[in-house]
């Protein structure tokens, strides 16, 4: 399940402005939780890259692309726990994680569906994921976080619409800090091969 609009990761913010915004190595984090899926046979596998999903609350069906149904694409797929795998491509909007199951009617004969997760881009807009639009799975440049307390910042969409005023926007991505502008008051964990994420004032 997934709120559009609804914060991003929580943050941890020291004292000299350096965070980190990211969960376990390789998480995907944000607005998506597990959810059990369920089968409906519109591919050989299921909800592999570039089939759709329906809207949910507690499962998500596979529908065709065609449909009225159709909320969601699949724009990643991989297999296990996503803590183990790769992250989501920078704008996936929210991520779909697929129990293991027994599946009558498996289209490739095996009768069951591997555990993995799904990395999905709404039909639509609004995008959450995109640059600036307060959620999806990953903090990327062009985002906004406020301080949240506790020594912890959350992302936030940066025109205003979320329940918080965004403070900081990330600028840019980095190898080092020192690669940061000047302007630079926060430095955000972002993970991959830039992981330092330059963040300034708004």
């Amino acid at each position: 399940m997934r709120g559009k609009g609804a914060a991003g990761p929580a943050c941890l913010l020291l004292a000299a402005l350096l965070t980190g915004c990211r969960g376990p190595a390789g998480t995907p984090v944000g607005d998506a939780r597990p959810t059990p899926a369920t089968t409906s046979g519109y591919g050989a596998e299921f909800l592999a890259v570039g089939e759709c999903s329906s809207f949910g609350t507690t499962s998500f069906t596979e529908v065709p692309c065609t449909s009225e149904r159709a909320a969601a694409r699949v724009v990643a797929r991989y297999d296990g726990v996503a803590a183990d795998g790769p992250s989501c491509p920078a704008t996936t909007d929210f991520v779909l994680h697929i129990s293991a199951q027994a599946a009558t009617g498996d289209e490739d004969g095996d009768g069951a569906i591997a555990q993995g997760y799904a990395c999905m881009r709404d039909l639509e807009p609004p995008h959450p994921g995109d640059p600036g639009g307060g959620g999806g799975p990953r903090t990327i440049p062009g985002d906004c976080v406020y301080a949240s307390g506790a020594g912890q910042v959350r992302e936030t969409p940066c025109d205003g619409s979320g329940g918080h005023r965004p403070q900081y926007r990330i600028t840019e991505a980095t190898a080092e800090r020192d690669d940061c502008p000047v302007s630079t008051v926060l430095y955000v964990e972002l993970g991959g091969s830039r992981p330092v994420g330059c963040a300034r004032r708004v």
